[in-house]
């Protein structure tokens, strides 16, 4: 469902990412790993179609982000903080961002949103008053309002309690065993190995794209973890 080919992005002289090639199959939960300033950020936002490719292309369903009849029909994205005024309630949130992408029975679609990210008991409470996960929680309700079937999402575990993270490891493969597709950053070796099928190693350009496992024992390592830094460090001293 979403194919990155040769992707590049400069500015002036400086390649953030480069020559950046990888897919993310229905049905699948692709990870995103990489170190600070690797380039993970850029790389989602020009798949995003916000911010333009110095070279090669970024497609969802085949064709570009921003030529997608309705996009957030088609894959939903967490990728900044909560939209909306801080005065806003969770529904009222949820309620403008169903209404914006063409969403018809907006109270039955926001009540099922609300539920999926669990929610509900806070439906009336304002965006201000909202601790960090649950604003991750809202982020990923914001994506989900259109229904769709991919879903791109910037490290949205960040301020999760253990019970928010096990909620969350539980719904992504969920997702992707429904058919749908996955690709997500995030810093969290160990949960990425408990659920990606696939990992992308960024450092600018692709070290390593393909199954978790297949990365693990081609390291010889333990765990993903190890494998991440054997990799990368290897391409420090080389």
């Amino acid at each position: 469902m979403i194919i990155c080919k040769n992707l590049s992005k400069s500015y002036d002289s400086r390649r953030v990412v480069d020559d950046v090639s990888f897919d993310v199959p229905a049905g699948s939960v692709t990870a995103l790993v990489g170190r600070n300033g690797s380039g993970k950020s850029t790389t989602l936002r020009m798949l995003l179609g916000l911010s333009a490719p110095t070279a090669g292309t970024a497609l969802v369903n085949g064709v570009p982000y921003r030529e997608l009849p309705s996009p957030a029909r088609v894959v939903g994205a967490a990728v900044n903080d909560v939209p909306g005024h801080p005065s806003l309630t969770v529904a009222g949130q949820l309620r403008l961002v169903a209404r914006a992408v063409g969403v018809d029975d907006l109270n039955p679609a926001v009540d099922r949103v609300l539920d999926t990210v669990g929610l509900a008991d806070a439906r009336r409470r304002r965006i201000s008053a909202l601790s960090l996960g649950m604003r991750q929680r809202l982020s990923l309700g914001c994506a989900l309002a259109g229904s769709p079937r991919a879903l791109v999402l910037d490290e949205p575990a960040n301020g999760l309690d253990p019970d928010g993270i096990r909620w969350l490891r539980s719904f992504l493969r969920s997702f992707a065993d429904d058919g749908g597709a996955v690709l997500v950053s995030s810093h969290s070796l160990d949960e990425i190995e408990r659920t990606a099928d696939d990992v992308v190693v960024l450092n600018h350009t692709v070290r390593y794209a393909g199954p978790v496992a297949g990365l693990v024992a081609g390291e010889h390592q333990a765990s993903l973890e190890e494998a991440f830094h054997s990799v990368l460090d290897r391409e420090a001293t080389a």
